[in-house]
């Protein structure tokens, strides 16, 4: 059963200043620890991407395994919530990512609320990436998605972490299902750009107070942020959009 959490999804920064370059400054660890146990997010210059699960933040990057981040760590983008005891909505077995998303869009309490989706099991085959992190002058994302790099983890027990956002939220955030994986030895994990799930539990909540963060560095406020390439945020971040 979805419940309307009591707490808020807190967001720093927008997608669309990704999109431009502008991604200098962040959100430490500590301060979105402090606003939520669950959520997602990507490394100082885009140096990888963040998993935030049952209070932890772990970083995958391209030197090695998922690693336990520093407090004071920065993250330019993250999106952050508190853990609700939520019922399972379903089990999840044998569904690929087109599949899930219908799972997930089955249990929403409304296509204008943003929704945590947590699915705990065994996954049959997830496709993840990474990115590299980013020199002066900061590229924009679909540039260094470019250099990505992916890894394909077969039949391999872990969490899904992620959002479900409403489609007048693209560029704000991206809009439908944005899901991160973390294995559960810790070995594997990054932004999920295909998957199957074997079997597992899933978990939506939906959050009507959204708090949004916007940096205050001087590179974001002296770039203006214009909202019309919605096709650059589907080919960076992959997946099935809200429709």
């Amino acid at each position: 059963m979805t419940i309307l959490s009591a707490g808020a999804l807190t967001q720093f920064a927008v997608l669309d200043a990704l999109l431009a370059g502008a991604y200098e400054s962040g959100m430490t660890v500590a301060e979105a620890l402090e606003r939520g146990d669950f959520g997602i997010g990507c490394c100082d210059r885009l140096g990888g991407e963040v998993v935030i699960v049952d209070g932890e933040a772990f970083e995958c990057t391209v030197e090695g395994a998922p690693a336990r981040m520093a407090a004071a760590a920065t993250l330019p983008f993250v999106e952050v919530a508190p853990s609700e005891a939520t019922e399972v909505a379903s089990d999840a077995n044998d569904l690929d990512l087109e599949a899930l998303t219908a799972a997930v869009e089955g249990h929403l309490l409304s296509r204008n609320l943003f929704h945590s989706v947590r699915f705990d099991g065994v996954v049959g085959r997830v496709r993840i990436r990474v990115t590299p992190r980013q020199q002066h002058p900061l590229p924009p994302l679909d540039e260094v998605t470019r250099e990505q790099v992916e890894t394909e983890v077969v039949e391999r027990e872990g969490t899904l972490v992620g959002f479900w956002a409403p489609a007048i939220y693209q560029g704000i955030a991206v809009a439908g299902l944005h899901l991160h994986f973390l294995s559960a030895d810790r070995l594997a994990g990054g932004h999920v750009l295909d998957l199957t799930v074997r079997r597992g539990e899933l978990r939506v909540t939906a959050f009507s107070r959204f708090h949004l963060h916007l940096p205050t560095d001087e590179l974001f406020l002296r770039t203006e942020l214009t909202h019309d390439n919605d096709h650059r945020i589907v080919a960076v971040e992959g997946g099935v959009g809200a429709g």
